[in-house]
């Protein structure tokens, strides 16, 4: 029996045009966590629920994946993706949490982060990189290494300037730019 050629991760164009199908990205006017106003809304929740449209994500995630020794996500937008990206390369994965549990052993994250792991975070939309510049204080208060984060749309609202001076380089497969071209 012959398996089928695995397809090509997408491209971004690709993600673009998935994402505006799904009904992830929303044209008008929109008022963003941070605060700011918006003629473009991102919630890539909107495409995950579609195990296609997942299955696209996990792939062209995946095909970024490096040598670290595990994935982490925050909750809530990121948790399938790191799952799906986790299933697709075999690494172990750890689901950050927005603030620690009340109770029990109040952990900020689920999974385990050993001591000197190198970490790849994994995002779904990164505006001013308030939310990832947490995932990275999480894993490092853990012991571990961050020096890459993925992130599926980059708002390109400053969250690569914010990281750098973490030490940490972002990489979107899609940028507000690449999506707003799509979209003619």
């Amino acid at each position: 029996m012959t398996v089928p050629p695995e397809p090509a991760p997408w491209t971004a164009t690709e993600i673009a045009r998935e994402l505006i199908e799904a009904g992830a990205v929303r044209f008008g006017t929109f008022t963003l966590a941070s605060g700011a106003t918006s003629d473009v809304y991102i919630d890539v929740k909107r495409a995950w629920p579609d195990p296609r449209r997942l299955e696209g994500l996990a792939r062209a995630l995946a095909a970024h994946v490096g040598s670290e020794d595990r994935l982490a996500g925050m909750e809530l937008g990121a948790v399938p993706l790191v799952v799906a990206v986790a299933l697709r390369t075999g690494k172990p994965y750890v689901v950050l949490r927005k603030a620690p549990k009340e109770h029990g052993t109040r952990q900020p994250f689920e999974g385990e982060i050993p001591g000197g792991s190198s970490v790849l975070l994994i995002e779904d939309v990164t505006t001013t990189g308030g939310s990832t510049a947490r995932s990275v204080e999480i894993v490092r208060a853990a012991g571990g290494r961050v020096d890459r984060a993925l992130v599926v749309v980059d708002r390109q609202d400053g969250a690569p300037e914010k990281l750098r001076e973490l030490g940490v380089r972002l990489e979107p497969l899609l940028t507000m730019a690449e999506l707003r071209a799509a979209r003619r």
